[in-house]
């Protein structure tokens, strides 16, 4: 795959972009007011919420469920909103979010 990446292409991106893929969506269910649901969300996404949850002393379910409560419901699904929600956690934490 890393003959694919073009040369121009940053050396820590290009080590991402040369990882083997993250494998497929992984499914977990999750409790949000009472009920049960599932959310399907790609393994490094698993991975930054446990590792968000840690840094910020809170649950994995704490976090689903502050984003479910404050999601736009015609703004997409629950695991659309958790993919944006790491996304913008990283970038506060990098200092790029505007």
């Amino acid at each position: 795959m890393s003959e694919r990446i073009p040369p121009h292409v940053d050396s820590g991106v290009a080590a991402l972009l040369a990882e083997a893929p993250a494998g497929g969506v992984v499914k977990r269910s999750v409790t949000i007011a009472g009920h049960r649901t599932s959310v399907s969300l790609e393994a490094p996404f698993w991975d930054a919420l446990q590792a968000i949850a840690r840094s910020e002393r809170t649950t994995v379910t704490a976090l689903v469920t502050a984003v479910d409560s404050r999601r736009d419901q015609m703004a997409g699904n629950l695991s659309s909103a958790l993919r944006v929600f790491c996304l913008r956690w990283t970038q506060s934490k990098a200092g790029t979010l505007e």
